[in-house]
C-alpha cells in the first residue's frame, strides 16, 4: 500500500505572515433566548464599533457561526432545545472553531457551573447580571488576547515547518531525517528486519551551480527532489515524516523515506528489506532517473548521482553508525567514477584513519600551544558601537597551516576533546579580559560557544562558578552561546540547567537559531538574553524563503523581548535588511574579519555609525 503524503499543508504553512494580522471590525455572535438581552448586547458592543450578529437558540447559533465566521462568541448557558454548554462543545468540535474565543453567561455562580462551563470548552465565564458598563472592554480584552496568541500560534506553525521541512525541495529536512531514521531503526530492531541507508551526492554539482547561476541550480535540486518522489512512489510506499509513523505496529512493509540533508546531499531510506536484489533496483532506478538532462530555460545540465548503500543491522546497529558507513561508501563511489552506488563494507575505513590522525594531532596541538583565539566584534545596530565579542578557536598547525574549524571541531566533538578545548578557550578569554581591563579599555560582553557534549554535562554550572571565582572574571563579561539542539534533547532537564547558569550572572545565548526548532512553550521558559540568527539564513536574505526565516526569528525574538544578532554579514544589501527589520546586533567580515587578541583594543575603538547610516540613507 502507497502511503504517500503530499505537503502541501506544510507548504502553505511557509507562505503564512509572521506579522500580525490586518485590524478589521471585529464580528461578535450574541446568543441568548431573550431577546431584550440581544438587544442591550448589540448596543455595548457596537458602541465599540463591532459587528454583532445575533442567534436565538443553540442550534441557530451552530448555523450563524458556520455561515458568518465571527472572532467571538456571547452566549447564555440557559436555553431551550440545547444548552449554551451544548452549542459550546459543537462548537469546539468544528475546525473553525477550535481556537475562538467563547465567553458564557450564566445565572450560576457555584464551582459546578463554572467548572463545567470551561470542561464545554468557554475562553471566560460571566455571572448574572451582566455588567453592561464593562462588557464591551472584557469584549476587547479577549480578542486581543485570541489575536496575540493566534500570531504566536502562526510563528509557531512557521517554525515548526521550517525545523523539519526543506523549503526549497518540501522534502523533509536533516532533522526530519534523523529522528524518522531512528524510529525505523527501532522497529526494525522491533521486528528483527532490515533496512538499507542510500546516501546521494550529485556529482559535480557545484561546478554546475557556478556556471547556470544559483537560481537555476536551485531549480535543478527542485527537479531531482521532484524525480526522486516521483521514481519511489510507484513501487515504494513512500511515508513522510510524523511522529507515530515508525512507531506504529500498522505500517505497512516497505517503507521509504526521502530526505534531503542540505546542499546537493539526499537520503533514500528502505525498511523492510529482504533481498540485496531490491536494494539494488532502487539505485539502478535513481541513478537512471536522476541521469536524464533537467531542462533548465536555455540550459539541460545533466546531473549523475553517486550513492553509497549502508545496511542494517549488519553495517549499523544505530541512526550514526549507519549514516557515516553510507556516507563513506559514497565517496568510495566518487573516487570509484561517479555516477554509480557502491554497497560500504570494511574496507572503506580511510577515512575513519584520518579521523584518528587528526584526533592524535589536535591531543599534540593542544599540548604544544598551536590554538589560538581571534575575536569578532559584534556591532550595535544604532550607534555603531563595538559592544561584545565572539571568541573563536583556531589550529596553526605546524605543517597542515590554518586547519578550518570544521575540520577539527567534529574531530573534538565526536572524541570528548571539546571539554578540554572548551575549558582553555574559557581561561584564555578570562585572562585576555583581565589584561584589557588594565588598558582602561572600555568593557565589553564576550561571547563563548558551548558545545552540545560540554552543555549535556551535568556539574556545566557548578564548573562554570568555579571558573568565574577563580579567574576573577565578572560574570556580565561573560555570555553563553548554546546550540538549538543541545537545549532542546532533554528541554525540562535542561530549563533547571539553563536557570543555574542565569543565577550566577552571565547571559545566555541560543546560537544558530532557527537550524533546529524550539517550540514555544519552552523558549518562553528558556531564562535566555539573546537569539542569534544563523549565518546560512543571512546569506539566503537574497530569496523569499531566507528573508521569511529572518523574519520570523526577528518576530518572535520581539515577541519575547529578546536581543537578536545576526551573524556572517558580508554585504550592504543584508546590513540594510537587517538593520530596518530591527536587529540589535550585527556580526560579519563585512564589519571585520576575526581579529587577534593584540588587535582587540583599536577595534573597540571604532565606530561604525558611519557605515550604517551610509547603507541606510541609500
Amino acid at each position: 500500500m502507497i502511503a504517500y503524503k503530499h505537503l502541501q499543508t506544510h507548504y502553505l504553512l511557509l507562505q503564512m505572515s509572521t506579522t500580525d494580522p490586518i485590524h478589521h471590525q471585529a464580528k461578535i455572535l450574541v446568543v441568548d433566548d431573550d431577546q431584550n438581552v440581544r438587544f442591550l448586547t448589540r448596543q455595548c458592543l457596537e458602541a465599540e464599533s463591532m459587528i454583532v450578529v445575533e442567534a436565538s437558540n443553540g442550534f441557530e447559533a451552530i448555523d450563524v457561526f458556520v455561515r458568518e465566521r465571527p472572532d467571538l462568541v456571547f452566549m447564555d448557558v440557559e436555553m431551550p432545545g440545547m444548552t449554551g454548554l451544548e452549542a459550546c462543545q459543537r462548537i469546539r468540535e468544528l475546525p473553525q472553531g477550535e481556537s475562538i474565543p467563547i465567553m458564557i453567561v450564566t445565572g450560576s455562580d457555584d464551582r459546578q457551573s463554572i467548572d463545567q462551563g470551561f470542561e464545554a470548552g468557554a475562553t471566560q465565564y460571566r455571572t448574572k447580571p451582566v455588567n453592561w458598563s464593562l462588557l464591551g472592554r472584557d469584549v476587547q480584552y479577549m480578542l486581543r488576547a485570541s489575536s496575540a496568541f493566534n500570531s504566536l500560534k502562526r510563528q509557531e506553525d512557521r517554525l515548526r515547518y521550517l525545523a523539519y521541512y526543506d523549503p526549497l525541495t518540501s522534502l523533509p529536512n536533516r532533522r526530519s531525517f534523523n529522528e524518522q531514521l531512528n524510529r525505523l531503526l527501532k522497529r526494525s530492531q522491533r521486528h528483527k528486519t532490515s533496512a538499507a541507508l542510500l546516501f546521494i551526492d550529485l556529482d559535480h554539482f557545484k561546478r554546475i551551480n557556478d556556471s547556470i547561476g544559483h537560481s537555476r541550480g536551485d531549480s535543478l535540486l527542485v527537479e531531482i527532489a521532484k524525480r526522486l518522489t516521483m521514481e519511489l512512489r510507484e513501487e515504494d510506499a513512500i511515508n513522510y515524516l510524523s511522529d507515530s509513523s515508525a512507531e506504529d505496529d500498522e505500517v505497512g512493509d516497505g517503507t521509504t523515506e526521502i530526505a534531503r540533508l542540505g546542499g546537493d546531499e539526499f537520503t533514500v531510506v528502505l525498511s523492510d528489506v529482504s533481498e540485496l536484489t531490491d536494494i539494488e533496483k532502487v539505485a539502478r532506478r535513481i541513478l537512471n532517473s536522476l541521469s536524464e538532462p533537467i531542462a533548465l530555460q536555455s540550459h539541460n545540465p545533466v546531473v549523475t548521482p553517486s550513492i553509497g548503500i549502508a545496511l542494517y543491522p549488519q553495517d549499523g546497529a544505530d541512526p550514526d553508525t549507519l549514516i557515516r558507513n553510507a556516507d563513506t561508501a559514497m565517496y568510495v563511489a566518487k573516487a570509484e567514477g561517479r555516477a554509480c552506488y557502491r554497497f560500504y563494507n570494511e574496507d572503506m575505513n580511510a577515512r575513519a584513519f584520518e579521523q584518528l590522525k587528526m584526533e592524535e594531532e589536535l591531543r599534540e596541538a593542544m599540548r604544544n600551544h598551536e590554538l589560538e583565539l581571534r575575536y569578532q566584534p559584534q556591532v550595535d545596530s544604532i550607534t555603531g558601537e563595538v559592544v561584545s565579542m565572539e571568541a573563536l578557536v583556531r589550529w596553526k598547525h605546524p605543517t597542515r597551516g590554518m586547519v578550518s574549524p570544521q575540520e577539527f571541531i567534529p574531530v573534538a566533538e565526536s572524541t570528548g576533546q571539546i571539554i578540554e578545548l572548551g575549558e582553555w578557550v574559557m581561561s584564555e578569554v578570562a585572562r585576555h579580559c583581565l589584561y584589557w581591563d588594565t588598558l582602561g579599555l572600555k568593557t565589553f560582553r564576550v561571547c563563548v560557544n558551548i558545545s552540545p557534549l560540554q552543555f549535556n554535562q551535568s556539574n556545566l554550572p557548578e564548573w562554570v562558578a568555579g571558573f568565574l571565582e577563580q579567574s576573577g572574571l565578572p560574570p556580565w563579561r561573560l555570555e553563553l552561546e548554546l546550540t538549538e539542539s543541545a537545549i532542546m534533547t532533554d528541554a525540562e532537564t535542561n530549563i533547571a540547567k539553563l536557570r543555574a547558569l542565569k543565577d550566577l550572572g552571565v547571559d545566555l545565548a541560543v546560537d544558530d537559531f532557527g537550524t533546529g526548532y524550539s517550540s514555544l512553550s519552552y523558549l518562553k521558559r528558556f531564562p535566555i538574553n539573546t537569539l542569534k540568527i544563523d549565518h546560512s539564513f543571512v546569506s539566503d536574505l537574497d530569496t523569499p524563503d531566507g528573508a521569511a526565516i529572518v523574519d520570523a526569528i526577528l518576530a518572535l525574538a520581539k515577541t519575547l523581548n529578546l536581543r537578536v544578532i545576526a551573524e556572517g554579514i558580508e554585504n550592504e544589501d543584508q546590513l540594510e535588511y537587517l538593520i530596518r527589520k530591527g536587529c540589535d546586533l550585527l556580526q560579519g567580515f563585512y564589519f571585520a574579519r576575526p581579529i587577534y587578541p593584540e588587535d582587540v583594543p583599536n577595534m573597540l575603538q571604532a565606530n561604525f555609525s558611519t557605515e550604517i547610516q551610509d547603507v541606510i540613507g541609500n
